[in-house]
């Protein structure tokens, strides 16, 4: 990797670091009132450019409430990106920290950024960015559509729709 290409990643990385000590000192002063939770999730979706169609992924995600109507969450899993007419599928791991903003009980809205590190032989890591739409049911279903860009390829962009369960820890 050039010099200049490593220098530009480095800036890229500079708000993840940000968001990340943002979102550790947030939680660190909600103290034990809002519990740590765990959600297990499976994304199916489809590519917004070829040559790479469809998109299958599973994630964890850690959830921490900061007050009654947001929580800091931290996401990782793997992300795969199936092949089309002879193109080679390309697989990322996402590791993702941001905030989830509930303006209702259940309705919620989030935006995550991180990087996403390539298993793909070349692929390197990216940055990713992913906001969502959900709605968290009571029993702890949760169904919600996000965007997920990784930065580094132009043809890495998929819409999901992601159903999970989740509960505490």
């Amino acid at each position: 990797m050039s010099n200049h290409k490593q220098q530009a990643m480095k800036r890229s990385m500079k708000p993840l670091y940000a968001l990340v000590i943002i979102c550790f000192l947030a939680i660190s002063a909600s103290a034990q009132k809002y519990p740590w939770r765990l959600g297990i999730g499976v994304a199916g979706g489809m590519g917004t450019k070829d040559p790479n169609p469809f998109v299958l992924g599973g994630d964890l995600r850690f959830q921490k409430g900061l007050g009654n109507s947001v929580s800091a969450i931290f996401t990782t899993g793997y992300t795969h990106f199936f092949k089309k007419d002879g193109v080679s599928s390309l697989g990322f791991v996402p590791v993702k920290a941001g905030f989830k903003v509930f303006p209702t009980k259940n309705f919620y809205f989030n935006a995550e950024a991180g990087a996403g590190f390539g298993t793909t032989k070349g692929l390197g890591t990216s940055f990713v960015w992913s906001p969502a739409l959900g709605f968290a049911f009571g029993s702890g279903w949760d169904i919600s559509v996000k965007y997920e860009e990784f930065t580094k390829y132009d043809y890495t962009k998929q819409v999901a729709l992601r159903l999970a369960y989740g509960f505490k820890l």
